[in-house]
Formats: C-alpha cells, sequence, structure tokens
C-alpha cells in the first residue's frame, strides 16, 4: 500500500518558499520554486512512509497507555465480594 501525501496548494507554496529560504541562507544557493517543489515532493516520498509510521506506532502507544489507565480504573471501581 503506498501513501501519498497531497498538500494543500497554500501549504505546498509556504514549504517551497521556506526551501527556498533555507538554501539561500544556510547553502548560499539560489533554488527556484519548481526546483524547491521537487525537492518536497522527493522527501514526502523517501521520508513520508517513515514518518507515516514512527506516528502510527506514537499512536499505538498512547492508545495502549490510555486502555492500561482505563483498566486500571475500572479495577478500582469493582465491588468487594464477601465470601461466607
Amino acid at each position: 500500500m503506498i501513501i501519498s501525501i497531497k498538500l494543500p496548494k497554500e501549504e505546498k507554496e509556504e514549504i517551497v518558499k521556506n526551501v527556498q529560504t533555507y538554501f539561500e541562507e544556510e547553502r548560499s544557493e539560489i533554488i527556484g520554486a519548481l526546483g524547491a517543489e521537487q525537492l518536497i515532493d522527493f522527501m514526502i516520498r523517501e521520508l513520508g512512509p517513515y514518518i507515516y509510521n514512527k506516528a502510527i506506532a506514537d499512536a499505538r502507544t498512547i492508545i495502549n497507555e490510555k486502555n492500561n489507565q482505563i483498566d486500571d480504573e475500572l479495577y478500582t471501581l469493582e465491588k468487594p465480594i464477601k465470601r461466607s
């Protein structure tokens, strides 16, 4: 299953500007909007699955922790049973 990430136009334009600024300030290079967009698309394809999987793993951890908390709280609600 290939996950395709599509960014809204406004968000992608903002990221393009950020990439252009990065190249200019950090590398003293000028990169055009098309080059920046192609770099972004490449990085999304290459890094996207890793970031996505990490986010899923983080969500799984949080859900398991919350489930354990709920389980503990349910045990505290149990009523003692008197044995005769």
